[in-house]
């Protein structure tokens, strides 16, 4: 798909998305009503609460279609695909109240964040509750494969997080490194849910192999155009300000790229602004035209369409079908984000 094309999803009238969710409604109704009752707790309200804050948030749930979406795509007609999209819906939206706690973030989809409104204890041990719902329903189609792949899934999450927080202040942090935490972090969930989805619907070696690598690609992709757009999206589309991952001092892509082409004047500037955490008025005006003047936003953008176009390579291996298509869109309009 061309440039131009790709650039008109994103201001096509139904979206990839939301052509997905229209074709997976069935599938999803009981998806989200599979959430709302595992969400439940007699004993502690607070769980509830918690959760339903940041899962009735509106987020596009990308992860449990991609699920319901690899399953039927390769012939799946039986109930637990509806399982392991909650599964996987309960372990991002663990992750996400984990990951605001560490960030002491307080905007989440253009809302308080859950740490904000209640506390950093409830947001952990929310999370840690929906972790465990999650390894409840993960258990119940009784597929040992589903079941690593999952559990794997998990752990790599959480690896991911850890490399992150110890290489996120260190300009020594490369690309590779920021890869590593992309696949961990982002990443290790899409794969996961088109995996699973092509696993629990017994298809062949080689299906499974491309879903796992779409779901890779797209969702590397998908966290390239994130970091992107927090020096030059919008804050009320995104939900979160521009510059926040600088003043979290965050090494993402744009400045890792900026770092590595920075002569000594500049390396200094993000030495005290992102390693010693010293950041004054107009820093992050100058982060930014650092990144203009070495051209790392439109470098960052290239990785970003190279990413969706793997995944669109990957999908090509399977069967033609309408969920197909819509799946390949999809990864064009992860990246339409940034046009």
């Amino acid at each position: 798909m061309r440039t131009g094309e790709r650039m008109s999803l994103d201001h096509a009238t139904t979206k990839p998305h939301e052509e997905l969710a229209a074709a997976l409604a069935d599938g999803m109704g009981a998806v989200n009503t599979l959430i709302r009752e595992r969400m439940a707790s007699e004993h502690a309200p607070r769980i509830p609460e918690v959760t339903a804050h940041l899962v009735e948030a509106g987020g596009k749930r990308l992860r449990p279609m991609l699920v319901l979406a690899a399953a039927r795509m390769c012939g799946y007609r039986g109930p637990y695909d509806v399982h392991l999209a909650a599964t996987v819906e309960f372990i991002h939206t663990a992750t996400l109240l984990h990951d605001d706690v560490v960030d002491e973030s307080q905007q989440r989809r253009g809302r308080p964040t859950a740490n904000l409104l209640w506390d950093n204890k409830s947001s952990v041990l929310v999370g840690d509750y929906l972790f465990a719902r999650a390894f409840q329903l993960m258990t119940e189609p009784g597929s040992l494969r589903v079941l690593r792949i999952l559990s794997d899934a998990a752990a790599t999450i959480a690896e991911g997080e850890v490399l992150q927080m110890t290489a996120a202040q260190d300009l020594r942090t490369d690309e590779s490194v920021y890869l590593k935490v992309v696949r961990g972090k982002t990443a290790a969930l899409f794969s996961a849910a088109t995996e699973a989805g092509g696993v629990i619907a017994g298809a062949d070696d080689d299906q499974v192999q491309a879903l796992f690598d779409y779901g890779d690609a797209l969702g590397i992709a998908f966290q390239i155009v994130d970091d992107l757009l927090d020096y030059q999206g919008d804050a009320k589309a995104t939900g979160k300000n521009v510059g926040d991952d600088f003043r979290e001092r965050k090494l993402t892509l744009p400045v890792i790229k900026a770092v590595a082409r920075a002569d000594a004047e500049e390396r200094a500037f993000w030495t005290r602004t992102i390693e010693k955490g010293k950041q004054e008025d107009g820093d992050l005006e100058h982060a930014i035209a650092l990144l203009h003047k070495h051209d790392t936003l439109a470098a960052t953008r290239d990785d970003a369409l190279a990413w969706a176009d793997t995944a669109k390579q990957a999908m090509a291996k399977l069967p033609q079908s309408d969920l197909r298509r819509m799946l390949i869109d999809l990864a064009d309009y992860v990246v339409a984000r940034i046009n």
